[in-house]
């Protein structure tokens, strides 16, 4: 007789809420594991009032740890490494690579302008620093990869991975001046073997990059307007992306294949987050929400929606799992 497969349990609970939590709009959110023994990992999140704020989930809610503070303008995307580095990418053109635990800036790495969105690390084992952060370079039309090891390359561009020339519009397909892509990249994610990155842009284009040869190996195709969020699953196999059509896509990274098409989002699909344990997704929008997939059905054109919240009346853009649960 086949095995059943065990039934889908996941449940999105209100856990902590905190009103005024910054000054402006939350663009962006992450988790911070800190190795404390209660278990007390933390919770970031950058604004567009220019900081970066951590905060612990208590019983009452949730209690602000410290107020990062150094852009000069809006803070749109945040990564962290697993041994406590953060990175916070903003509108004033830096990136700001920092410490957690000690609040010391470790480099500042200034973009040209608008050369800098969505930021991610390196994945690393037993919370060994990384070497590596990527950057959706935005206008670049490019991912960037840039050092953060100790030495003299730290806060230098090591590698320029340019998206594919769009084809067609107003260049002519030529791409932008100096010979790049004229699309503009915007979110990006790596894969947790690290092998590969996966860069989402603002015309649809869903690019998959080999971190070690640096060199695009295809595009994902499904989507034609801005892919706002993309991440891997736990095994980094499938590649999933969020997008203003209102879709959560999931790729087969190796074969290039839609394997799994999610609806239900009545506005822009802004973010989507792998479980850590592989059984389900979660994505955010502009109409609210947050909705959690089961992936437990297997894969096919249509997926399946476990559970839609909302306590928000504007758009809701970040959500992501917090490290080891998912269960």
């Amino acid at each position: 007789h086949a095995a059943q497969a065990a039934p889908f349990v996941m449940k999105l609970s209100p856990l902590a809420h905190q009103t005024s939590a910054h000054a402006d709009a939350v663009w962006s959110v992450a988790w911070c594991p800190t190795g404390d023994e209660d278990g007390g990992d933390l919770l970031l999140t950058g604004s567009v009032d220019e900081s970066v704020k951590s905060w612990r989930a208590t019983a009452e809610g949730l209690e602000m740890v410290h107020d990062y503070q150094g852009h000069t303008l809006g803070v749109v995307s945040l990564a962290v490494a697993s041994n406590g580095l953060v990175a916070s990418s903003a509108l004033d053109s830096f990136v700001r690579v920092w410490d957690l635990k000690t609040h010391e800036t470790r480099c500042v790495i200034e973009c040209p302008a608008a050369e800098n969105w969505a930021v991610a690390f390196e994945p690393t084992k037993d919370d060994a620093a990384p070497t590596l952060l990527a950057l959706a370079g935005g206008v670049s039309g490019a991912v960037k990869l840039y050092s953060v090891a100790d030495g003299d390359d730290l806060g230098a561009c090591v590698a320029t991975m340019p998206l594919p020339r769009a084809t067609g519009g107003g260049d002519g397909g030529k791409g932008a001046a100096g010979g790049g892509s004229s699309r503009f990249a915007h979110s990006i994610a790596f894969s947790p073997d690290g092998r590969r990155v996966v860069c989402g842009a603002m015309d649809g284009t869903v690019a998959v990059f080999d971190v070690p040869s640096r060199k695009l190996l295809h595009t994902l195709e499904g989507h034609a307007m801005p892919v706002r969020g993309v991440c891997f699953s736990v095994d980094s196999k499938t590649a999933f992306t969020a997008c203003d059509d209102g879709y959560v896509h999931a790729y087969d990274v190796e074969t290039r294949s839609l394997t799994q098409s999610f609806p239900g989002h009545d506005a822009w699909a802004l973010s989507v987050a792998a479980s850590p344990c592989g059984r389900a997704v979660v994505s955010c929008g502009a109409d609210g929400t947050v909705k959690l997939w089961d992936l437990t059905q297997g894969l096919g054109v249509g997926g399946k929606m476990a559970q839609s919240v909302s306590d928000v009346s504007d758009a809701t853009w970040g959500a992501c799992f917090k490290p080891g649960t998912g269960d």
